[in-house]
């Protein structure tokens, strides 16, 4: 019988196994019979697979759709799990992730069907994972939608020590007569803004250095001007509008939907704007909430620049026929949603934002 060489090298650390890599199976196992119980209260009649499978089993109502069209998107929390870490407040960033995916998907008309996670880490705690997932599962059921599956990886040296990375994915359905492309958009049109709870999910980067490098606070400074300590204001939820907008949908009143994520209204806008058009936003229409001025004072911030990065407290805008303007405030009003602004409108132009 032949040996191997390698077979006749000393192995001075007297075996390795997977733990001793840095891969914990066993607390993976802990994580996947945690997670179980919390997706499964999200499920819908669609759901067919059970948690634990190669990939998660979904059925389409067919009686409920036409003409379906799915509609996807993918997306993270960004290093707002940064503020997650420091105060060691881990049941927010994952409603954070689904909220922000199903608006995605709620500009162009679409309500959700399912979600998926994707949960990494240097060494998997199984204890801060469940709470990860608490939000993420109670985001979902807020949304009427089903937590299908996921993945948690444990990644060691890849992440620093108390760190993890999350990332979600989403996919939902709109009858293909009533997707929302912005098409019917002419200038006349109305802009009408509803209010977000703070940064959402984007700009934590200067947020942070603005705030912890330059101005070093820290999470638990009590801010009087905010009402809250630095770390509670950072960590406000990102709302989801599915709630707010589905009225307006139902009744065929919106003609465009943006979602003012990264880039702000000035690039967010546009998106939803066909050729031809631009838009008119008056500043002055609304309140701009004290932790957008704090960080800006702070951070001597130039306005354009604050516009460019963060939301300045309005979360998504709806265009709407200037003759269904009244309209659409009053249905948001009555649906709970009586901080909805008109921020301006639709002009002719080159697809630009305009602050007047």
């Amino acid at each position: 019988m032949k040996t191997n060489p390698q077979s006749q090298i000393p192995n001075p650390t007297g075996g390795v196994d997977y733990r001793k890599a840095g891969v914990d199976i066993d607390a993976g196992n802990e994580t996947v019979r945690r997670i179980k119980s919390l997706a499964r209260a999200t499920f819908t009649p669609g759901v067919l697979s059970e948690i634990g499978s190669f990939g998660g089993l979904f059925r389409l109502d067919r009686d409920r759709y036409r003409d379906p069209v799915l509609v996807s998107s993918a997306d993270g929390v960004g290093t707002k799990l940064k503020i997650a870490f420091m105060t060691g407040r881990h049941d927010t960033v994952g409603g954070d992730l689904v909220n922000h995916c199903v608006n995605d998907i709620l500009v162009q008309g679409a309500e959700p069907l399912f979600f998926l996670d994707y949960l990494a880490a240097g060494r998997l705690s199984p204890a801060v994972a469940e709470r990860v997932i608490v939000g993420i599962a109670r985001a979902c059921r807020e949304n009427g939608c089903a937590l299908l599956g996921g993945e948690t990886a444990e990644m060691p040296g890849f992440y620093a020590d108390g760190e993890y990375d999350l990332a979600g994915f989403i996919v939902g359905a709109v009858e293909r007569e009533r997707i929302i492309d912005g098409r019917t958009i002419v200038p006349g049109d109305m802009l009408i803004g509803l209010p977000s709870a703070g940064l959402h999910t984007n700009g934590y980067s200067l947020a942070r250095h603005v705030l912890f490098d330059v101005g070093g606070l820290l999470p638990d400074t009590l801010v009087p001007e905010l009402g809250a300590t630095v770390g509670d204001a950072l960590l406000a939820p990102h709302r989801s509008y599915l709630n707010a907008v589905r009225p307006l949908m139902e009744r065929h009143l919106v003609k465009g939907l943006a979602h003012i994520t990264g880039g702000g209204i000035t690039e967010n806008l546009p998106r939803t704007l066909p050729e031809g058009c631009a838009a008119d936003i008056d500043r002055r229409a609304w309140i701009v909430p004290p932790v957008f001025r704090f960080i800006q004072h702070r951070g001597g911030i130039s306005t354009d620049e604050m516009f460019r990065v963060f939301n300045m407290g309005i979360g998504l805008i709806l265009v709407c026929a200037s003759s269904d303007a009244d309209r659409v405030m009053n249905t948001l009003s009555s649906g709970g949603e009586p901080g909805a602004v008109q921020l301006g409108s639709v002009v002719a132009g080159d697809g630009t934002v305009r602050y007047v």
